[in-house]
Formats: structure tokens, C-alpha cells, sequence
């Protein structure tokens, strides 16, 4: 883990370049599909710790799920496993996939993205393994929404899970990694780990934290410890080793997991906001809802003369 060259406190404290990137990624916590159970996100973190049960190194399924979360950002679920199902040969799933991650990378850091790019060529699979149970625990477990002490809290629906939130985490975190000179691998495999103690505990936000007061860290404790003995020898000690990053940013392994984490909770938020803000101007000018075609003068005319919007 590296702990040298901290950025510097008068300079940029983040990448600002990466900020469309991750505001857009962000979305996948919300894409679903038929026939598919559960979010992109949730799904890519059961198929991380799949891989990682499986004996998949952590630094491979962090290389893996991030290019393939890049590659989701804009093509969701045309993924490679429906793509070869609907009849393309692996070498033009590929090339689909590459197409989608090109689309949305620029800003990243040259090297990173060549290591990224080079996980979406053809190639056998890793073998999963057995999925924990606290994999599906937080999947169902969701996040407190907007809590302060002394303050009702504030819900949005529909809630993220714990797992969209560590998913969202990890492969922001490998996004980072080069800015605070931190080993990617550590970072992801670290936010995969971080919210364990959530598997068991239900999720009272900062609110309940303060009201458990000096019972909060031995609970932790505890509930981290259960998810902790799900996993074998050697992935135990390569999670719990990523895990001591987590308390502070002494690290740049610790400044891109807290990074990455503080920029998940904001934009988890924004999102909300930014539906709730959105005008059917915006709708029907910016994005085109109703989009040039052959038949657009048609639907105009339809709009109009319904007074719509």
C-alpha cells in the first residue's frame, strides 16, 4: 500500500476531470432489467465476490468488474453475456463492449485505461465461487437515507441497498486510485468490504450511531466478524489487510476509498434532486425525447394540438 506523495493540501483534492464520469456511473444503481434480479450494480457486486471465492485475485476482479462497470455506464445490460446469447461472436461482443467503455473513458488516466480496455478483450472467464451469505444480506439491507442527530431523517425512494452502494464505491475508487498514487486493488477490494458490519446491522444512519454511542464500535465489531468468518483462507486475510486503509486517509489508499465513498453519498442524493428539478423543457430540447425520425413532424403536430406539454 502506498502512504507516500500525499496530494498536496493547497492543491486539488480531487480529479475534477472524473466528475461526469462518476456523476453518470452513478446511474447504475438504478438500471434494471427483465428477467435479471436486481440492479447493474448489485449484480456486479455479487459476480466481484463471486470471483473472489472463486480464487480470481483481487487485483484481476478489480481490473475486471471496473472495466465492465465502465462498459455498462452506457450500455446497461448489453452486456457480453447477452450479446454472444443473441448470436455475436465473442470477438464482435467485444468490440461492442470496448465501444461502450471508450465512450465514457477520456478522463481517465492513460495507463489505467490501457490495463481497463485490455480486460475487455476475449478470454476464459474466472470461475466463480460460492457466494457468502452477507452478499445477499446487503442486497436487501437499504441505506438510511439523510440522517443528522436531533433532525427527523429524510427518504428518497426508492433506497439504494448496501451492495449498489459498495459496488459504486469499489470501481469509483479504482477510478481514483492513480490521482492519489494508491494501489487499485486494495481500494476495491477495501470498498467491497466496508459496509460487512450492514449485513446483520439494519442501517440507522449517522442518527444511530450517535444514539449507540459507546456500544456502536463492539456491535461493529461483532457484526463485522460474522461476515468476516463466511470467507476461507487466503481471501480473509487480503480482505481484512484492504481493510485496514479504512479508518483514516493516512494512505492513498485510504484517500481514495474516502473519496470515493464521500462522492457515492453526495451523487446518491443529487440524483433525487436532479429528477425533481428537471423540466419537460429540458426533456423535449436537451434530450430529445421526441427524437428526429421519419416521423417527428408527425408527433409534433400531435403534442401541439394536445397541448402537450
Amino acid at each position: 500500500m502506498s502512504s507516500e506523495n500525499p496530494p498536496s493540501r493547497s492543491g486539488p483534492a480531487a480529479p475534477e476531470a472524473l466528475r461526469d464520469l462518476l456523476i453518470e456511473m452513478n446511474d447504475l444503481k438504478r438500471v434494471r432489467s427483465a428477467g435479471r434480479t436486481g440492479s447493474i450494480a448489485e449484480r456486479l457486486f455479487a459476480q466481484g465476490w463471486g470471483l473472489l471465492t472463486g480464487g480470481t485475485s483481487p487485483d484481476a476482479v478489480a481490473l475486471d468488474i471496473t472495466a465492465t462497470t465502465l462498459a455498462a455506464t452506457r450500455l446497461c445490460d448489453l452486456d457480453a453475456a447477452f450479446l454472444t446469447a443473441a448470436g455475436l461472436p465473442e470477438e464482435a461482443a467485444s468490440a461492442v463492449l470496448v465501444a461502450g467503455f471508450d465512450a465514457v473513458t477520456d478522463a481517465l488516466d492513460p495507463d489505467l485505461r490501457a490495463r481497463l480496455r485490455a480486460r475487455l478483450a476475449p478470454r476464459a472467464p474466472g470461475q466463480p465461487g460460492p457466494l457468502p451469505g452477507f452478499v445477499a444480506a446487503l442486497a436487501q439491507q437499504p441505506r438510511a437515507g439523510v440522517t443528522c442527530p436531533g433532525r427527523a431523517r429524510i427518504l428518497l425512494e426508492p433506497p439504494e441497498n448496501h451492495a449498489e452502494h459498495c459496488l459504486i464505491v469499489a470501481v469509483y475508487g479504482v477510478c481514483l486510485s492513480p490521482f492519489y498514487r494508491a494501489d487499485p486493488g486494495t481500494v476495491f477490494l477495501a470498498a467491497m468490504a466496508h459496509h460487512f458490519h450492514n449485513a446483520a446491522m439494519p442501517d440507522a444512519g449517522f442518527t444511530g450511531e450517535m444514539l449507540l454511542g459507546d456500544h456502536l464500535g463492539p456491535i461493529m465489531a461483532t457484526t463485522t466478524a460474522w461476515a468476516l468468518d463466511e470467507l476461507a483462507e487466503p481471501l480473509r486475510a487480503h480482505v481484512e489487510r484492504a481493510r485496514a486503509v479504512l479508518p483514516d486517509d493516512a494512505t492513498g489508499e485510504g484517500r481514495a476509498f474516502h473519496a470515493a465513498d464521500c462522492i457515492d453519498r453526495v451523487l446518491q442524493i443529487a440524483q433525487h434532486l436532479r429528477g425533481a428539478s428537471t423540466t419537460m423543457g429540458m426533456v423535449l430540447d436537451e434530450w430529445e425525447l421526441v427524437h428526429a425520425g421519419p416521423v417527428k413532424g408527425f408527433h409534433d403536430r400531435v403534442l401541439a394540438d394536445m397541448r402537450i406539454p
